[in-house]
């Protein structure tokens, strides 16, 4: 993966030392003696189960506890969540001697940082946000890259010359994957009108609300808008269930390959492809690099051309056009392709 600061699997001095800390030298705030206890997975809403994001960071910890043999402990943020709520369950996970502590969302990445310098011999990680602090690995993605793959095979894929995105929250991370999509699409076909609509302008509660997913999607095929892009962790398992009951349209995953998750089973049909985010991938080896006594530390990019990101090939649904994806990620790797991460006004 192309590392934005420092190499992530550099050893610092402090961080070497955070499997076998003691009393000795510790801060205030941090437990004296505490034996390390596994992985703490503070989820961002939606919990593990949201056949998406949230998922692929619990296939990392489970992989982590088979391979590895660690244990871990998981902890979910609500609707509505202040900055304290979060600070608190970091906290609780730290002082009851979790190493690391994974925050899974770019929410957690000021409360993260904040605790982070209070448990300075403690790793911890986070999702979708930089480092900040030397203990601290961030852990960011080119969701931009995957989803300019994700609008090529919508812009081959439609009938009607009309597509759709549906974000969570209208913020500057949502915002990349709305803006690799709609390029990727005008890239590949000038014609296709693409359509982008967020269920929420900043409530986290827009990755938890399946409800009001189903409703944009419901509009949107009402519009003639065949191929259906949502990149809404939970909430959009909304939007698939409706695709999946027109018949002639797709929807598009995100960050998993929504087309293999079981609680997807039987919407599979009409999930065309999904745009991945191996952050699975990027948990794993955060909790070995610990395991291992060298932990992660500074900000990695895990993008398109070290296979951070990728564009999903299950159900055989774009077989016919995997020349295109592959000319289109050719293009991206070699530089050849610049793909905004911010939509075009």
């Amino acid at each position: 993966m192309r590392r934005v600061t420092k190499l992530a699997a550099a050893v610092t001095t402090t961080a070497a030392l955070a499997l076998t800390a003691t009393a000795c030298g510790e801060s205030s705030t941090e437990s004296a003696g505490k034996k390390d206890k596994g992985v703490g997975l503070a989820f961002d809403v939606g919990g593990r189960d949201d056949h998406s994001f949230n998922e692929a960071a619990a296939r990392g910890v489970d992989k982590a506890e088979k391979d590895l043999g660690v244990k871990s402990k998981e902890m979910t943020a609500g609707n509505d969540e202040t900055e304290a709520d979060r600070e608190q369950r970091l906290t609780s996970l730290a002082e009851a001697g979790y190493n690391p502590v994974i925050g899974v969302g770019f929410d957690y990445g000021k409360s993260i940082n904040k605790v982070a310098a209070k448990f300075p011999k403690t790793t911890f990680g986070v999702v979708d946000s930089p480092s900040k602090q030397k203990n601290v690995a961030g852990l960011v993605f080119a969701e931009h890259e995957a989803s300019y793959l994700a609008g090529v095979a919508a812009a081959k894929k439609t009938k009607t010359k009309k597509v759709g995105f549906i974000g969570g929250v209208n913020n500057a991370l949502i915002q990349k994957f709305e803006a690799g999509f709609a390029q990727g699409v005008k890239d590949t076909d000038p014609k296709v009108k693409v359509t982008s609509q967020y269920l929420y302008p900043t409530n986290t509660k827009g990755f938890n609300d399946p409800a009001a997913a189903k409703a944009k999607a419901k509009g949107m095929l009402d519009a003639d808008n065949d191929v259906i892009y949502s990149a809404a962790g939970q909430s959009g398992v909304g939007s698939i269930e409706v695709i999946s009951k027109k018949k002639g349209t797709w929807a598009i995953g995100v960050d998993s390959d929504q087309y293999q998750q079981p609680g997807l089973a039987k919407y599979k049909d009409a999930i065309l492809t999904s745009a991945v985010k191996n952050v699975d991938v990027a948990v794993y080896d955060l909790v070995k690099s610990v395991k291992d006594g060298k932990p992660m530390d500074g900000t990695t990019a895990f993008d398109l051309k070290e296979d951070g990101v990728s564009l999903a090939t299950s159900g055989g649904f774009i077989d016919d056009i995997q020349k295109d994806i592959d000319e289109a990620k050719k293009g991206i790797v070699e530089g050849k392709i610049k793909v905004e991460d911010s939509p075009k006004k």
